[in-house]
């Protein structure tokens, strides 16, 4: 049986004194001249404190990458968590409390690090209104739809669901378990996901489970009922805590390994906590994410130095909301280069105007007649480990077709 994701993890304050703490080590190197950045992440509950976490990684090395590069004035963060204070039922307000502090009161002239779909509209809509250029590192489907100061390197639920449904399709599976949080991530992946297989693979049978996210501690009824209906593929999109809630469940009720399981965000390339909460029944998984990897012939210097760096700071593969937080602030450094400035104003203009370096290539974000301009995504696909204990670097690529890198093997078989 994997662990229980109660009791092993690790203490909340843990994420945000190393968090501060790097932070900190940073700044003691910036200039006075450098640009401000704000960093508004979860790490303490009820949000994801690990993925905020992993986000200040990203963007205290986006920071020194700019420094030992000699890009621009360098950077200078602030660091505040969003969930300070925060209840399941006001995620957001505490938030856009976090943001006001940094826009207001630490003056500011960009913000990256918003990771939860609970709290990312009303931050993003707050930013909007101040003129104040927010990057987010979510896949919420219209938080950057336009928005003239919202900027997204990273995919959202939409660019994911038709990557997802065309593997179904591929793969033959006719009887699809959907298990889905309450959340709006939950929510938006479950109601995109659905349709998107309707649409693709309409000869399929669909169940759908939704369960209530806060104070849950098993969901052992709800994939009993799934075990009823007999799936051949499982699509777990449950949220932080919940995905390993319901791979226990899957393991309780006889699904796994035996079902093949399909994440619906990428938490298994956080390869050392899914072993460990998932344990072998997790072998076999599949999930969609970032085609980033450090043997991947697309890396650019930029992206090499990131993945060297992280992997000798911290001994593992950064994973993606680690990478879109580096991404951002690497971005940020040279829109203040371009702009010989780090007033919003100016920055914002430059980062409309130019185009930037960063681990995939040149990307810019040019204001254009576009639903959503600002949204600029990498290269996305489906992610598979065939073995218990495989690392992100011995992961597969499984689809799309033209960047397959090995054979999918599901569990049991």
């Amino acid at each position: 049986m994997p662990a229980n994701p109660h009791s092993d993890a690790a203490p909340a304050d843990d994420h945000a004194i190393r968090a501060a703490a790097l932070v900190a080590a940073h700044n003691r190197t910036a200039g006075a001249g450098a640009l401000p950045v704000g960093i508004l992440t979860p790490l303490t509950p009820p949000g994801d404190p690990t993925a905020g976490e992993l986000a200040v990684r990203g963007a205290v090395l986006g920071a020194r990458y700019a420094a030992e590069h000699g890009i621009g004035p360098g950077v200078r963060l602030v660091l505040e968590n969003d969930q300070r204070g925060a209840t399941e039922e006001h995620m957001s307000r505490s938030a856009v409390g976090g943001l006001a502090k940094l826009a207001f009161v630490d003056r500011v002239s960009a913000v990256v690090g918003q990771w939860h779909l609970r709290t990312t509209p009303t931050v993003a809509a707050a930013a909007e209104e101040i003129g104040l250029p927010l990057f987010v590192e979510n896949g919420h489907n219209t938080v950057a739809d336009d928005r003239r100061y919202v900027f997204r390197t990273y995919f959202s639920i939409a660019d994911r669901a038709p990557l997802m449904a065309g593997f179904v399709k591929e793969q033959g599976f006719r009887r699809i378990a959907l298990v889905a949080a309450d959340t709006v991530f939950g929510q938006m992946l479950a109601d995109t996901l659905a349709a998107e297989l309707r649409t693709t693979v309409p000869e399929a049978e669909q169940f759908r489970v939704d369960f209530a996210q806060d104070g849950v501690t098993d969901l052992d009824e709800q994939l009993g009922a799934v075990a009823d209906f007999g799936p051949d593929l499982l699509l777990n999109a449950g949220v932080v805590r919940t995905n390993y809630l319901i791979v226990q469940a899957a393991i309780t009720a006889g699904l796994l390994p035996g079902v093949p399981m399909m994440a619906c965000f990428p938490f298994p390339m956080r390869a050392d906590d899914y072993w460990r909460l998932a344990g072998k029944a997790g072998a076999g998984v599949v999930w969609p994410a970032t085609r980033f990897s450090g043997g991947w012939p697309g890396l650019t210097a930029i992206g090499r130095w990131f993945v060297d760096t992280y992997q000798r700071e911290f001994g593992s593969f950064p994973p993606d909301n680690a990478l879109g937080a580096f991404t951002d602030v690497t971005i940020l450094a040279q829109a203040a280069a371009a702009a010989g400035g780090t007033g919003r104003a100016e920055l914002h203009q430059a980062l409309e105007s130019g185009t930037f370096d960063t681990w995939r290539g040149p990307v810019s974000f040019p204001w254009s007649g576009a639903p959503a301009p600002h949204h600029q995504p990498p290269e996305i696909v489906l992610m598979h480990y065939r073995r218990f204990g495989d690392t992100v670097d011995e992961a597969v690529v499984v689809w799309p077709p033209q960047s397959v890198t090995g054979p999918y093997e599901p569990a049991g078989e």
